[in-house]
């Protein structure tokens, strides 16, 4: 009897075994039918898929410069802020300067 347990595991690990292969190949005979639709559509709309990949190019030159204007706008704002900020504190230095020297 004990053997006839083990061969009833053998016989349902086999058959295990080859379920798993028939729905492996299921899904394998399935990606290969997919990929050659795919093929196909690729070969009649070409044109129609590299138009989505290539940018026009007046979008592409376009954009370059804005950014690059706006970068220069923003760098010369930043100086702009930074060289009020020193004025401010070299009139406050001066003031306080003045203070000290009426004071003495």
């Amino acid at each position: 009897m004990g053997g006839y347990g083990v061969m009833a595991d053998e016989e349902s690990l086999d058959y295990s075994v080859h379920e798993a292969w028939n729905e492996a190949t299921n899904v394998y005979l399935l990606v290969i039918l997919v990929s050659f639709a795919l093929l196909m559509y690729a070969r009649k709309n070409k044109r129609k898929i590299m138009r989505i990949f290539t940018l026009p190019p007046t979008v592409g030159s376009s954009s370059e410069p804005n950014f690059y204007d706006s970068l220069q706008k923003v760098r010369l704002r930043q100086q702009l802020e930074m060289y009020s900020l020193a004025r401010k504190y070299d009139q406050q230095q001066s003031q306080s300067e003045s203070v000290q020297l009426s004071m003495e």
